[in-house]
């Protein structure tokens, strides 16, 4: 199957707002539509704010909350946001600028273990059950594969064919790691649908179980 190939503008399109010019707008969750949304999801406010997410009404023409995808000196390589609403016809998310970040929650790439995951709600929903995550939201980033290198990776992409296929994709791109599958859990798509129906102890205890596997 083959894996969606993004080109994001570099600028914010009908103001040129640079990804930085455009995050210093945003405004924290709390008391603002953004709060509520991240909550509906199952995601506390603390975690959220913790790891950087916040509020933007006017993201491109719509509200969402965003979040900086940053290079591995921690500058900001792009802003990614996702939409609160969307209807027929309409993107449920935005990314601009040059690109070749991730967004990491409770210490991301450089935590133990290294858990790379598809969207921004999957690693919030890890980071609510207390687990490290990176999350590419489907871009590449090539500094990773030296990040990896001589470390366990786990690839906790979502289920389905397209999640399989980004786990190809990395499992051939990070050849220096010790990469190992690790699935959401049972009849869940991804991770933040597993917090939704399963609840943060049992996901917690599904990702201990399986990354306790190895010594």
């Amino acid at each position: 199957m083959k894996i969606p190939c993004f080109t994001d503008p570099l600028l914010m399109p009908s103001t040129g707002e640079t990804a930085e010019q455009r995050y210093a707008k945003a405004v924290p969750l709390a008391g603002t539509l953004g709060q509520a949304y991240v909550e509906r999801r199952g995601i506390p406010l603390a975690v959220a704010d913790t790891a950087g997410v916040r509020f933007d009404a006017n993201f491109g023409g719509r509200p969402a909350v965003v979040c900086a995808m940053r290079d591995p000196m921690g500058s900001m390589a792009s802003l990614h946001g996702r939409y609160l609403e969307t209807r027929r016809g309409q993107n449920k998310m935005l990314t601009i600028g040059p690109g070749g970040g991730v967004f990491g929650v409770l210490g991301g790439w450089q935590a133990e273990p290294l858990i790379l995951v598809e969207g921004l709600f999957d690693a919030l929903s890890l980071a609510t059950c207390g687990w490290p995550a990176v999350a590419t939201v489907g871009r590449w980033a090539p500094w990773l594969a030296e990040a990896s290198v001589n470390r366990t990776l786990w690839l906790a992409f979502d289920t389905g064919r397209t999640g399989e296929a980004e786990v190809l994709k990395y499992r051939q791109r990070l050849l220096g790691a010790d990469p190992h599958r690790l699935p959401p859990p049972t009849r869940c798509k991804d991770w933040n649908t597993a917090l939704a129906k399963r609840g943060r102890l049992t996901v917690a205890n599904w990702l201990h179980s399986h990354c306790a596997v190895l010594p």
